[in-house]
């Protein structure tokens, strides 16, 4: 009997080390497909834990800061004025930026640009025992204005680290991944600070869950200082006009201001790049002050709702994103781009809707998939444009239109809201969502019809 019984526990045993070999084997099969090079997987490895690392940041910290603010007594103008600010740092240095990290390498600018930025979520712990209510909201305006200095040059280079660490094939496919990661560790901290906070005295408990993100933010810069810019000589973009060549006299003249701002990127196709990411960060941002407002003030839901509904958004954009790859290869990262900004409008009519916890779930469910398919492809979309070795300075002018768009979004979207109302509000955004992905779906593409579009 003892034999037998020991005989059946080891049957038991090699199924389950069986079962476990194949989940293995088809996870290693997803994030690393038999046509990758194996001197690319130790950057994608790096890049897949930084976007892990980053969602419990995302999570925890990011997600649950303008709560914290509306809890706090913060306003609609208060809570755009959190993002407002760095848009304002971030519009002024973008161009400088470029310029800083062009003559850096790019490993190393990211790196240093992402620890002193990060710090800042450290500072936000202490809040509670230094400040008031209201002192605190304007501490944190504070705070974000000044972490929005090292964030500049973070935006601005981190997605030209992508480029030089990923080669053009691989892109959307990487995207996908780190789609699915962020998915899975922000839903893990997002449910895990809403449980936290529901159950810890305010405001001890939104000053465990900041220490948390900050913890995730360190080890994300850790990875970033792990990723190693490799060369890719297949890279195929749009040409950029050749730099002209310069006498040594004219090299000791100073340069003018339009060539020192590279205002001749206007001049080139991608400007219409440029355009289109404009309709869709503006159409983007500029409901997501109210959306707290939404839910603290009109659902009256509790934090630990709100992280439930953040965690199946991002639990239905884990699977959104493992069609990415597919849908990109059938029809381009641009249209995917615009499916996805035309899907996004149904998030405010769905907040505009909701009468309880029930529909704001749904509503994260919706919000999940049109978020997997515009955030999956807008970044490969952009990259795709870009000529190789001029990535910064087109880099730097797309960061200034994103700030314009969080800027304008962040400051207009909760003066609209007061002056016509939330829901009429919303409403108005999700139409200007749905003319954004159409302008994007029509006219987004500078390369001519006749020329094929990488995928």
């Amino acid at each position: 009997m003892i034999v037998a019984s020991s005989a059946g526990t080891n049957d038991t045993w090699q199924g389950t080390f069986q079962v476990q070999n194949s989940i293995i084997a088809v996870v290693l099969a997803r994030l690393f497909p038999r046509d990758i090079p194996q001197e690319h997987r130790s950057n994608f490895i790096h890049l897949y834990f930084d976007m892990g690392w980053y969602g419990i940041l995302a999570g925890s910290s990011i997600n649950f800061l303008n709560i914290y603010a509306a809890r706090l007594g913060a306003n609609g103008f208060e809570i755009g004025l959190l993002t407002a600010v760095g848009a304002i740092v971030s519009l002024t240095l973008s161009i400088p930026a470029g310029h800083w990290v062009e003559a850096r390498p790019i490993g190393k600018s990211v790196f240093w640009s992402s620890v002193v930025y990060r710090i800042g979520f450290l500072l936000w712990v202490p809040l509670p025992w230094l400040f008031g209510n209201i002192a605190q909201i304007w501490a944190l305006i504070v705070l974000a204005l000044l972490m929005a200095i090292p964030l500049t040059p973070l935006s601005v280079g981190f997605n030209a680290l992508f480029a030089s660490a990923v080669p053009c094939e691989y892109r959307a496919h990487v995207a996908g991944v780190r789609n699915m990661v962020l998915s899975i560790t922000y839903m893990i901290s997002s449910i895990g600070s809403g449980y936290l906070l529901n159950r810890l005295a305010f405001p001890l408990g939104y000053q465990i869950v900041f220490g948390i993100g900050f913890f995730g933010a360190a080890m994300s810069s850790l990875h970033l200082y792990l990723i190693k810019p490799v060369a890719v000589s297949n890279v195929k973009a749009l040409p950029s006009k050749p730099k002209p060549v310069r006498s040594p006299e004219e090299t000791n003249q100073p340069s003018s201001f339009f060539s020192a701002i590279r205002a001749d990127i206007w001049q080139t196709p991608f400007r219409i790049v440029l355009f289109a990411l404009l309709a869709f960060h503006l159409t983007q941002n500029l409901p997501l002050p109210i959306f707290p407002l939404v839910q603290v003030n009109v659902l009256h839901l509790t934090d630990n709702q709100i992280g439930i509904g953040s965690a199946i958004f991002y639990f239905i954009m884990l699977i959104g994103s493992t069609q990415l790859r597919s849908m990109v290869q059938q029809i381009g990262h641009q249209k995917v781009t615009a499916i996805g900004i035309l899907s996004m409008a149904l998030y405010p009519i769905g907040m505009a809707l909701s009468q309880n916890s029930l529909h704001f779930y749904i509503t994260s469910a919706v919000g999940g998939l049109a978020s997997a398919l515009a955030t999956g492809a807008y970044a490969n979309y952009l990259l795709e444009h870009i000529p190789e070795n001029d990535r910064p300075a087109y880099l730097a002018w797309y960061n200034v239109i994103l700030n314009l768009c969080v800027l304008v979004g962040s400051l207009s979207g909760p003066l609209i809201a007061n002056a016509i109302g939330l829901t009429m509000a919303l409403y108005i955004f999700a139409a200007t969502r749905i003319l954004a992905g159409i302008a994007i779906f029509k006219w987004g593409n500078p390369i001519p019809k006749t020329q094929p579009v990488v995928a």
